[in-house]
């Protein structure tokens, strides 16, 4: 027997109008219908009807979990400092990580993922090959504190995520547990309902190789992906890589200096000497840990700081400010160079290959360089794929053109290796009686993101329209109004309820049938039951939610068509 919810007892409260800081459509229709309700910047209450959809969804995860053999843990949020040093993650998160004192002054900290703790736990319960490989996964509140929460419950400072991990003796046995994840989150996003697409990611401060994204098209996402028409290639755009082809049997001219006066920027200079941007180089400086590092793109691109970032992780990148130039005669503001930079590490994108020529800074206030080759003038430190992402941008595996995109982030799975299992130092004693150091999955999913991220997908003009499998309801049954109308609502839903059919009935006195119709609509649930009209003769109104779809059927034919 299912539960029948009755609106006159249920605590909702939808509204007609959006909320005035609501700009993604999940975070207007979540609060409109009812769902959650704002506590404080970034933090979320869920109301009634909002739980049973964010449990639904967690349901979903676990069962997928449970049947590749996931073991399911709870760990406290609230964490000691010393395993987060150990790792150093502790300065990493910076800003990022919510941290308290106790009344003795120990330092803890809001967890934002547990890979520290899931760790230990297994250097404590796990001393033998035998005992793996395992995996550990538990579905909890996670803590970040966001700079700028916004967007609901797509980007809030308290979240519900599911993490696991998995823990195997050989890098074969992690691609395996990599492959069982891979495969459980495709199943638990198609049960879901979500349209979604898999693409290649970067670890960032999470660390290890492999890494994958589960990402959700929507105009609301904070991600921007890369997919190409031609082949099955996609990717986080941080993640986008572009070949280094040198250049070779192309002769240059010796450099020329030229004078540029009023010219610091990319694109005065190129008015100035009537080129295109694409034939200059653009040297742009930052700071990494405190260290000045000169950036090379060409200059019709830009930096990607956020990509330049995940590939100098951990360490921390800021631009360079005025004070930065002071006692540095060999960097010269608006007019650097890569040639003659001997104490500046040079890092450059791809593009920058061995054989180019480009116009460039001179190192002198007003002046630039033409013919200034790369190999030949100067050498490249390091190259890195830094240029932000352009559509039409030739596709690493076909040179296609790619599609750009705008998605929300709902999972994420990492080949960890024995980055944590060092740090910790992870051994459990191998078939030949020695130690062998454990390698390491993560694997994340967004369970109250997922939410947002399928009214993002599913929602409509006129409200939420939810996939059944996480829907707070089956059936929701309208009453349109008078007693007799009332009477048949409540009698077909008992009905329903005792078939095993999650029932919400809409039996609220004084509230006008518009009002019913209208909320129906705005919650959301597959399927609509109205006691109108015909209800004297024993007939109800059907309605697909999704599809508008009606039909007249009688008592006995619209059970058996909810229960089928």
């Amino acid at each position: 027997m299912a539960q029948v919810q009755r609106m006159s007892r249920l605590m909702v409260k939808t509204l007609r109008d959006d909320p005035a800081d609501a700009e993604t459509l999940s975070h207007k229709l979540l609060v409109r219908a009812g769902y959650v309700r704002r506590t404080s910047a970034g933090i979320w209450t869920w109301l009634p009807l909002g739980k049973k959809v964010l449990e639904n969804v967690a349901r979903v995860v676990r069962e997928e979990m449970d049947a590749i053999g996931g073991q399911e843990v709870l760990l406290p949020a609230l964490l000691p400092r010393e395993p987060y040093d150990a790792s150093g993650r502790w300065d990493e998160y910076g800003d990022l990580l919510f941290r308290v004192k106790d009344r003795k002054g120990a330092d803890y900290l809001l967890g934002p993922t547990h890979e520290e703790i899931f760790t230990q736990i297994v250097k404590d319960q796990c001393s033998s090959y035998k005992d793996l490989p395992v995996i550990l996964y538990q579905i909890q509140t996670k803590y970040r504190d966001e700079a700028r929460p916004r967007s609901g419950v797509l980007r809030g400072r308290e979240f519900q995520m599911k993490d696991s991990y998995s823990f195997d003796t050989t890098d074969e046995g992690l691609v395996e547990s990599y492959g069982l994840h891979r495969e459980a989150y495709q199943k638990i996003f198609a049960r879901l309902g979500l349209d979604y697409r898999i693409v290649s990611a970067v670890s960032g401060a999470m660390g290890g190789s492999a890494s994958e994204e589960f990402l959700a098209p929507a105009a609301a996402g904070e991600d921007t992906f890369v997919d190409c028409p031609a082949c099955d290639y996609a990717a986080n755009t941080e993640a986008v890589t572009f070949a280094l082809t040198p250049v070779e049997g192309v002769e240059h001219g010796p450099v020329e200096e030229l004078d540029t006066p009023d010219t610091p920027t990319i694109e005065t200079l190129a008015e100035h000497l009537g080129v295109p941007a694409s034939a200059t180089l653009k040297n742009l400086l930052v700071k990494v840990d405190g260290e000045i590092v000169a950036v090379g793109v060409p200059g019709d691109r830009e930096v990607d700081l956020g990509k330049l970032g995940e590939h100098l992780a951990p360490a921390v990148v800021e631009l360079v400010t005025a004070e930065d130039f002071v006692g540095r005669a060999d960097l010269v503001r608006g007019y650097v160079g890569p040639q003659g930079l001997d104490k500046v590490r040079y890092i450059a994108d791809p593009r920058v290959a061995p054989g180019t020529a480009w116009i460039t800074g001179a190192n002198k206030a007003d002046k630039h360089a033409r013919n200034v080759v790369c190999g030949r003038d100067f050498e490249v430190d390091d190259y890195l794929d830094v240029v932000v992402v352009e559509e039409g941008d030739p596709c690493p595996a076909c040179g296609t053109g790619l599609k750009m995109g705008r998605a929300i982030e709902i999972g994420h799975i990492f080949q960890l290796g024995r980055k944590y299992a060092d740090t910790f130092q992870l051994d459990v004693l191998g078939q030949n009686g020695k130690p062998v150091r454990v390698t390491m999955g993560s694997y994340g999913i967004g369970v109250s993101r997922a939410v947002a991220a399928l009214a993002e997908q599913s929602a409509d003009s006129q409200g939420l329209c939810w996939p059944r499998e996480v829907a707070p309801a089956d059936v929701h049954v309208v009453a349109a109004g008078k007693a007799l109308q009332t009477e048949l609502a409540l009698d077909v839903s008992e009905k329903l309820g005792a078939a095993g059919v999650r029932v919400l009935v809409d039996d609220r006195a004084g509230v006008s049938p518009g009002v019913k119709f209208t909320d129906s609509e705005l919650i959301g649930v597959p399927q609509i039951l109205v006691a109108g009209r015909r209800s004297a003769e024993g007939v109800l109104e059907l309605k697909d939610r999704r599809t508008g779809e009606r039909e007249e059927l009688t008592v006995a034919e619209a059970i058996a068509r909810l229960t089928a």
